[in-house]
């Protein structure tokens, strides 16, 4: 019997606040880690999420693009990568030539969850669970009927069956199990399962962004040198806070290139289509 996928809703990783899914159908694990970023063959681990804690992987770095790494596996036709470390949006690259892409990220920080379905390099259609009536991609009300089948909105595509005055009755659970139907839709039509052991299950891992660096040997050396902590062999990440107090250390121009100044946070939101979008908006 399939898992399913509407027990993500509430779900997260060891982070405590995120789970970032990338599932992919016509592509094995490793390669969707290598259109997510991934060196062919440099696969770390096997880890659990618990283990992930472990590594050097910064979200949100101080300065940097940070770095990001997922583990990886199969399950039900589907490739998945569950996604620690940076934002990514990389759907439309891991559906190229044919495949099919959906990324699932829910963040407690950045509501709401969002759920974007990919197909041959293009963006076909995707919603925020509990808003429903926004939708993105090249074919925004591919997914209409269902929505409507399952109570989330009436066939005009915007209007929500629930009257706006009984949300004030509404707990957790009652918005949980509203998100469960929503994330049922692309379960049912796409046939989308995760297994509910993904967590604890030991799955390989791949480093897809920010580090490893051509310089990480020499980042170690001298953090063992100088008694600091050594960054983790297992993906060869390099700590931003460590590579910019091994900079500060070695370069005698780094004040002067204005180093400490410069910041590049990552990319917090996906970019997508939206229908209908207002006159001048950029989206």
């Amino acid at each position: 019997m399939s898992d399913g996928v509407r027990w993500m809703v509430g779900a997260v990783t060891s982070s405590g606040y995120m789970f970032d899914v990338h599932f992919a159908r016509g592509i094995d694990a490793e390669e969707l880690a290598v259109r997510m970023g991934a060196r062919r063959g440099a696969a770390a681990g096997p880890m659990t999420d618990d283990e992930m804690a472990d590594l050097d992987v910064d979200g949100y770095p101080e300065r940097g693009p940070g770095s990001a790494a997922v583990r990886v596996g199969e399950h039900e036709g589907w490739a998945f990568a569950v996604l620690y470390g940076r934002y990514l949006e990389r759907r439309e690259e891991v559906s190229r030539d044919g495949v099919e892409a959906v990324h699932y990220h829910y963040n407690s920080e950045h509501p709401p969850t969002t759920v974007l379905y990919a197909r041959d390099g293009r963006t076909v259609c995707g919603h925020g669970l509990g808003e429903e009536g926004v939708r993105w991609g090249e074919e925004p009300d591919l997914l209409l009927p269902d929505l409507v089948a399952a109570g989330l909105l009436l066939p005009d595509g915007v209007t929500d069956p629930v009257p706006e005055e009984e949300y004030d009755d509404y707990d957790d659970h009652d918005y949980r199990e509203r998100d469960r139907r929503s994330l049922a839709v692309f379960e049912k039509r796409l046939g989308l399962s995760l297994p509910r052991t993904v967590l604890t299950d030991r799955l390989p891992v791949y480093a897809v962004a920010g580090s490893p660096a051509n310089d990480f040997e020499e980042i170690s050396a001298w953090a063992e040198a100088d008694g600091r902590p050594l960054p983790d062999r297992r993906l060869g990440l390099v700590p931003v806070g460590l590579r910019r107090e091994y900079e500060q250390a070695t370069d005698p121009r780094w004040w002067e290139r204005g180093a400490h100044h410069r910041v590049a946070a990552p990319t917090l939101h996906a970019e997508a289509v939206l229908k209908d979008p207002a006159p001048g908006t950029e989206h």
